[in-house]
């Protein structure tokens, strides 16, 4: 989405403009994304619901931004921390949960417990900051099939909870 955002941005400016976009129009500035049909029909009822509910403005707490089309706590988190500094939860990805269960802060797959779990470990001061940092190390370093351990940082104190020992070269 990062990708597509610049363009579909540029054409429509506003969420007033979003909201009477044409649905063909919308899905070929995201055609490039999964699931761009899906996506754009949620990106439409989304800015139709932030013109109708919120007068063109989004919304700065997780219950009102998981109210909107194809918006979860991740999104909702990443919206509150990244646009208005506000450490509401930790963004759980796949990264993210792939590490928690690694370092055996969490035990659980499910990702609302992982971000329980991990707010009891994390200062709130630290929320937004730690899931980039998080997610970053798990794109670079701790990868999910070759975990990097030989170049990682942490390689002394990290218990490799389900790391085999042949991957982590």
């Amino acid at each position: 989405m990062n990708k597509v955002t610049p363009a579909l941005f540029k054409r429509f400016a506003t969420a007033k403009s979003l909201a009477k976009g044409e649905p063909d129009e919308i899905e070929n500035l995201v055609k490039s994304v999964n699931l761009f049909r899906t996506k754009a029909k949620n990106i439409r009822s989304l800015a139709q619901v932030l013109v109708a509910k919120h007068k063109g403005e989004v919304p700065r707490t997780v219950d009102e931004l998981v109210e909107l089309a194809g918006v979860g706590r991740k999104t909702a988190n990443v919206v509150l921390g990244n646009a208005f500094n506000i450490a509401s939860g930790i963004v759980v990805d796949t990264h993210v949960a792939r590490l928690s269960a690694r370092f055996g802060w969490t035990e659980s797959t499910n990702p609302v417990q992982i971000e329980k779990d991990l707010q009891a470990l994390i200062s709130q001061d630290r929320w937004v900051r730690f899931s980039h940092e998080l997610i970053f190390h798990g794109r670079r370093v701790c990868k999910a099939r070759n975990p990097g351990c030989e170049s990682c940082f942490l390689l002394e104190i990290c218990p490799r909870l389900g790391v085999d020992d042949e991957l982590a070269s």
